[in-house]
């Protein structure tokens, strides 16, 4: 529910922000699960290692011998670690390796069975929250193999664990089966246990492959007590460099190498040995077992509980997507109703915080989290999922800090897009179009500040808090809540009029779409909305100002359609609204990934090609452009909270003093029409250039041959001003 105790809060809180937040400039890297940074006795012990104990392992002069001596070392050391027993230890690359090493191991011994007429089962089974290189490596060597084995994901329930009575089903017929200790997306940690009293008790003669990337340095293992058969692990998640790893072997269990050659590592895995890797490894593993150095688990449990409580005072309505006390301490993996992760990072990384969305390996991609899907989290919390991970060398007051700059941060986040830039709506302006929810369901508000007044389409529940703070902050009052169906999607009329009520606006005498019964339109300063027949039992809302103002001053009748700038059609496919509006009015759809930010008629007639050809500028390419077109916009469309979290607000100049606009990407379509009136050439920056390719590509979209963006974004950009206000 939204009160406005909670916007007066908000707004006093965001005032507080702006004054505070300068100090936060330091990076704070709390994506520990992704990579963690290397350990200064890691650092140093590969430098020895290179400088001076360089020599090959495999030889038996001195610098050889001195090599092994430490490699032997290292091995011990981790052996004693992990509790290999009497099982083989490989120093490898790291992790995916050691899973295909696994997995091509386990397949070898399975084909030689079955060849031999041994029964081995049917399945080859995975945890449906495994790392994704456990599947495609199982997929990959049984087509390679051609043992043609059908693979099944084990289900998990809603807090992330596996489902012990289907594997029960599956297990007679299991072939391989293949879990992990520590969800890296989640930190759900699996019943490994009640795992093995399964396989136990059902006399499964499966091969077990457990992912212990996320467990070294968190809980204590005793690998050679169980009967896991292989077990993978990765330095870089604990402090070592990226490129080495190891993986366990259970005495007697199959073995056969990825790699073959002059016979290293005991003809596990040929190559000559990564001996500064190992090096850094062993310098990691000896502050593990020595103990001082990392943070007790008692520790980590009371910085997690810090975190959580500074998450929950900043972010009200957040939902943590796996229970805390069946989950590593140093992960944390939240959604917050209304904001997308994309938004979340934007911000979180403007004031200094470096956290992920899901999975490292796969947040650059545009799909939910498999992860979250198969744990059966609803859509809207896959889609705002956030992971915050530490290690266990995190200290005191690293995480001192991270409290302060969440609840700082939280502030600005709750408002929605907040433009400090545009903290109020110019009165001679005409109405402000802002987008709410870019990527996947739209919400879309219209604000006047000629007449003060807001009206809101097609809102969706998860940002009815955002809404209510944006109308708040512009000083504006609602005027209509409006629905392009006669309910939004999964959203009963009553909870629909509820919505209207707590946002301010009428519900009396207005139909089920949220329309003032006997109103031919709405009146917003010098434009109005007006509503049509969009076929279907929808509406299509058109915001446009009458060709001739002075003869319909009364604002009456009925919008020409060249009058149309946008149209606000729900779900209406575009060609159903083409009687409604012209070639350019700009289309504006409930869902962003069916017309990203906005189309129009002539763009959707438009035949296919390559709008991206040419449009990524890099450093060079950039300064060409500025030179040749003196009349360049550059437009920044990062969102104004985020240079309020930055610090040191919007660039004011580019190169050669040239202006830079801030439009934040949400209120693209307020401008759209006079740039592409215009004409003239614009270079759109953002961060990681992910927002400002999408705004570019739209211009092209629509028909502007001339709209670039940043390779890289500001992040990686050699513009001084720019990479200063990144």
């Amino acid at each position: 529910m939204v009160s406005p105790g909670y916007v007066n809060w908000w707004v006093s809180a965001f005032d507080e922000s702006l004054t505070n937040i300068h100090t936060m400039t330091s990076e704070l890297y709390l994506d520990g699960n992704a990579t963690s940074p290397v350990l200064p006795a890691a650092i140093d012990a590969a430098v020895h290692a290179m400088r001076i104990c360089y020599g090959n392992p495999s030889s038996t002069h001195t610098a050889g011998l001195q090599a092994r001596a430490l490699l032997d070392g290292a091995r011990a050391r981790a052996r004693r670690v992990i509790g290999a027993g009497n099982g083989s230890l490989m120093f490898n690359s790291g992790a995916t390796e050691g899973i295909q090493t696994a997995v091509l191991s386990a397949l070898c011994a399975l084909r030689a069975r079955r060849d031999a007429g041994e029964p081995i089962g049917t399945l080859l089974v995975y945890g449906a929250t495994e790392h994704k290189a456990v599947p495609h490596s199982l997929a990959h060597w049984n087509t390679v193999l051609g043992l043609n084995l059908e693979l099944v994901a084990l289900p998990v329930d809603g807090d992330g664990l596996h489902d012990l009575d289907a594997l029960r089903r599956m297990a007679p017929q299991a072939a391989m089966v293949c879990t992990m200790a520590a969800n890296n997306e989640t930190g759900v940690l699996s019943d490994i246990v009640g795992i093995e009293a399964v396989l136990n008790d059902t006399a499964c003669r499966a091969y077990w492959m457990v992912d212990c990337v996320q467990a070294l340095g968190k809980f204590r293992l005793q690998l050679a007590r169980s009967r896991v058969d292989y077990a993978p692990f990765s330095g870089h998640k604990l402090y070592a460099p990226k490129g080495i790893g190891l993986l366990y072997v259970r005495e007697g269990a199959p073995f056969t190498p990825l790699i073959v050659g002059g016979g290293q590592e005991s003809a596990l895995r040929s190559g000559t040995e990564n001996m500064a890797g190992i090096a850094a490894l062993d310098a990691v593993l000896a502050a593990l077992e020595q103990g001082g150095v990392f943070r007790s688990h008692d520790q980590l449990c009371d910085f997690r509980d810090r975190l959580v409580a500074s998450l929950r005072r900043a972010l009200p309505g957040i939902v943590f997507n796996a229970p805390l006390e069946q989950a590593l301490p140093t992960t944390l993996n939240f959604s917050v109703a209304g904001l997308t992760s994309r938004e979340l990072m934007d911000v979180f990384d403007a004031a200094g915080m470096r956290v992920s969305a899901g999975s490292a390996c796969s947040s650059a991609k545009a799909a939910p989290s498999y992860v979250l899907e198969a744990m059966g989290i609803p859509a809207w919390r896959s889609a705002s999922a956030i992971r915050l991970s530490f290690g266990p060398l995190t200290d005191d007051a690293t995480i001192t800090q991270a409290c302060a700059r969440i609840e700082r941060c939280g502030a600005i986040l709750c408002g929605g897009v907040v433009d400090t830039n545009h903290p109020r709506i110019d009165s001679a302006a005409a109405a402000t179009v802002l987008q709410l929810g870019s990527g996947a369901d739209c919400s879309w508000l219209v604000l006047d500040g000629a007449s003060g007044g807001a009206i809101v389409i097609d809102p969706r529940p998860e940002h009815e808090e955002r809404i209510a703070a944006q109308v708040a902050s512009h000083g504006c009052r609602v005027l209509a809540v409006l629905s392009t169906d006669a309910a939004p999607a999964g959203v009963s009329p009553e909870p629909w009029r509820a919505m209207a009520q707590r946002l301010g606006a009428p519900v009396a005498d207005t139909d089920s779409h949220g329309w003032p019964q006997g109103r031919d339109a709405l009146v917003l300063g010098g434009q109005r909305l007006q509503r049509a027949d969009g076929g279907g039992g929808r509406q299509v809302y058109l915001l446009g100002a009458p060709v001739d103002t002075h003869l319909d001053a009364s604002m009456g009748g009925a919008l020409p359609r060249a009058a149309v700038c946008h149209a606000f059609i729900g779900d209406a496919p575009p060609q159903q609204v083409a009687a409604l509006v012209h070639e350019d009015t700009l289309l504006c759809a409930a869902r962003d990934e069916h017309l990203p930010l906005c189309s129009s008629l002539r763009a959707t007639r438009q035949q296919p090609g390559d709008i991206g050809s040419g449009m990524h500028l890099d450093n060079t390419a950039l300064r060409a452009l500025l030179a040749r077109y003196p009349n360049a916009l550059v437009v920044d469309v990062r969102d104004g909270g985020e240079h309020a979290a930055s610090g040191i607000g919007a660039p004011q100049a580019g190169p050669d003093g040239r202006t830079v606009l801030n439009v934040p990407l949400p209120r693209l379509t307020s401008h759209i029409g006079a740039w592409l009136q215009d004409g003239a050439p614009i270079v759109f920056c953002c961060r990681s250039g992910a927002r400002s390719t999408k705004a570019a590509a739209c211009l092209r979209r629509l028909g502007h041959p001339h709209a670039y963006d940043l390779v890289g974004g500001m992040a990686l950009t050699m513009w001084p001003d720019l990479a200063h206000a990144a």
